[in-house]
């Protein structure tokens, strides 16, 4: 089985969690929370009848970042074609983070299933995140 689909929009890293000083309860920052649930919800109008996966996984993640404006025409090019990538903000490992605990538990049972991870920052012309799910 795969699930292969993409998130257009901003790209949102993971947030850290954040402590509320008043109550002393530990919450997870609104920007994230908001960004897992946009990444529900692609998966589910891709596959509105899905099945979670039980075997080991493989995740691909792509990440597309949007070209700078003030970037010379000769650089725009070699993003383009994947001979530049993006050393910006938000890091690696929190779009890793933020795309594996949004599918946990829905698209797979846990992410200790995970055995295989690809990722990737690219630039391209439209900000988006393409996310490959296989059972192998």
């Amino acid at each position: 089985m795969i699930y292969e689909f993409e998130v257009p929009g901003k790209i949102e890293g993971k947030g850290r969690p954040r402590l509320n000083t008043y109550t002393g309860i530990v919450y997870t920052p609104a920007k994230t929370k908001d960004y897992e649930a946009l990444i529900e919800q692609y998966f589910l109008l891709k596959y509105p009848r899905f099945t979670t996966l039980e075997g080991r996984i493989k995740v691909t993640i792509i990440a597309y970042f949007s070209i700078p404006k003030t970037t010379k025409k000769t650089d725009i090019e070699k993003m383009l074609n994947n001979e530049i990538s993006p050393t910006k903000k938000p890091d690696i490992d929190n779009v890793v983070k933020v795309v594996l605990d949004s599918m946990n538990k829905f698209a797979f049972k846990d992410d200790i299933q995970i055995t295989c991870l690809n990722v990737e920052k690219r630039y391209s012309l439209e900000e988006k995140v393409k996310i490959r799910i296989e059972e192998y």
